[in-house]
């Protein structure tokens, strides 16, 4: 009976990531986040480029960043619909201290 050694890669768990670390899709989420709001702050704020840009990075650079990682390991959109699928399907358990 002969046994044959498989290799694994160090990188097996880095298919479908970007840069080893991030989902696709909370990348194409924190892309989708992000580009409106870099819009806004550059169009509506009334400050000079310097201090605009400044403001811009301040705010993006979390929001890009929260996005990116997500929440509990899940997306954002995908951590929302589980998050409103429970909201809607919660109920109330009242007790009144008597068994039927």
């Amino acid at each position: 009976m002969s046994y044959e050694t498989y290799h694994i890669p160090v990188n097996f768990t880095d298919a479908g990531r970007l840069f080893g670390m991030f989902e696709i899709r909370n990348a194409v989420e924190a892309v989708l986040i992000s580009i409106p709001m870099l819009f806004f702050c550059i169009a509506f704020l009334p400050l000079a480029w310097m201090p605009k840009i400044i403001v811009t990075l301040v705010l993006l650079v979390p929001l890009g960043g929260f996005a990116l990682i997500g929440i509990g390991g899940d997306s954002l959109t995908r951590w929302l619909a589980s998050w409103w699928r429970w909201r809607k399907q919660r109920r109330m358990i009242f007790y009144r201290g008597e068994v039927r």
